[in-house]
């Protein structure tokens, strides 16, 4: 059998099944892009050759990171109101003030296209530097057709620009843009009549996600973008119980939600509604730092339940301006107690899970995209474990 590429001398994370999935003398071979082998190297079928050859010199194999949750658009920045709040003012403070969501909504609008790109792409870049080869990105600071769409397409664009897959996910009910008035239903509408069916209709989003909060929009307004997402055929997230359990993770979960995310405040039941509908509890512990919360998301019970958990980044330029998922790992390990092996599952197979996406990506399998990430460490555990230190030897996506 001829194969194009055969990266050998190799240990395996594969992530296959449940656990790391690991094999300590192992080969991994691509055709066209694919892979067509994973697996111990004994096992290579006999009389194989390949266009290319890579001794990784013991080095270890792991599928390509996945970012299942980051807001990668968007224009300006909000450094100057994080200064703010070291020297004491509050949130609500900055916002009266003209800041937060406000002022981002402000500068995305007055951005073009190609400054969305342009300045999305350093922090792509970062993300591509330490293995990431998928990633979602969200819109929701448009708050207007004109706006979202623009970032939905820069969001497109970034997938030409670089070697990376990207997933697109429109985040209209994120909050209420000043021109509503604080009407928030008549908002709501304006995204299901409007917003929805023209993103849908230019295929600019692959998702729907909105914002269930006190401070954003109820269970009542959710449900209605849910029902107009799942007209249109679209899949569905779900930003839930961040601040306070409105119940939002067993909303997502009756909804099939591929998954609900943040999660601090969900309940034993909410937890047990997403793993009976196979929806991913995405947990983003970049935000939890930087808000300083203390409320932590139910790990025990995710493991008791069986709910399924990923990590991102939740890249945003307000609460979590985050762009390693190798930190990301770490902060899940020391902040929420989760173990290695969750969290370098919960940026592969399980954060591909969350995208709708583990049939092609997220484990070493033949016939998945051949998207690799292979580092110099001598066990996975160093992957989670140093903080501010990149090992990336090499990354791979679609066998090149």
């Amino acid at each position: 059998m001829r194969f194009d590429r055969v990266w050998h001398n190799a240990r395996l994370a594969t992530l296959k099944g449940d656990g790391l999935g690991i094999i300590e003398n192992g080969a991994v071979a691509s055709t066209d892009g694919r892979i067509s082998f994973a697996g111990p190297a004994e096992d290579l079928p006999a009389g194989w050759n390949a266009t290319e050859r890579i001794d990784c010199e013991g080095r270890w194999i792991t599928p390509g990171l996945v970012d299942c949750h980051t807001h990668l658009v968007y224009g300006g920045d909000r450094a100057h109101e994080f200064e703010l709040r070291l020297k004491g003012a509050s949130y609500e403070e900055i916002a009266r003030a003209g800041g937060g969501i406000v002022s981002t909504v402000k500068a995305t609008r007055a951005a073009s296209e190609d400054e969305l790109v342009a300045s999305a792409l350093p922090r792509l870049d970062h993300l591509i530097a330490e293995g990431c080869t998928t990633i979602e990105i969200k819109s929701g600071y448009g708050l207007d057709l004109e706006t979202e769409a623009r970032s939905l397409r820069a969001a497109r664009r970034l997938g030409n620009e670089r070697p990376v897959s990207v997933t697109t996910t429109f985040l209209g009910a994120h909050a209420l843009p000043p021109e509503a008035n604080g009407d928030k239903d008549a908002f709501i509408e304006k995204i299901c009549r409007e917003m929805l069916p023209a993103l849908a209709r230019d295929g600019l989003a692959d998702a729907v996600d909105a914002f269930c909060e006190g401070i954003a929009f109820s269970p009542e307004q959710t449900a209605r973008v849910f029902d107009a997402a799942k007209a249109l055929s679209l899949k569905i997230k779900l930003h839930a119980d961040q601040l306070s359990n409105l119940h939002g993770a067993k909303l997502a979960a009756d909804y099939g939600a591929l998954s609900a995310d943040h999660l601090e405040y969900t309940d034993e039941e909410g937890a047990a509604a997403m793993a009976k509908a196979g929806t991913v509890a995405v947990l983003l512990p970049g935000a939890f730092y930087m808000l300083r919360e203390t409320k932590l998301p139910p790990i025990a019970a995710f493991r008791e339940a069986g709910t399924r958990m990923a990590l991102a980044t939740d890249c945003n330029p307000g609460t979590s301006p985050l762009t390693s998922l190798l930190l990301t790992m770490n902060m899940g390990a020391t902040l929420f107690r989760m173990t290695v092996e969750e969290c370098i599952a919960g940026v592969t197979r399980e954060a591909a899970r969350a995208l709708g996406r583990l049939d092609e990506i997220g484990t070493l399998e033949p016939g998945k995209i051949c998207d690799l990430a292979i580092w110099t460490i001598e066990r996975p555990a160093e992957l989670v474990y140093r903080i501010g230190f990149n090992p990336l030897h090499a990354r791979v996506w679609r066998g090149q």
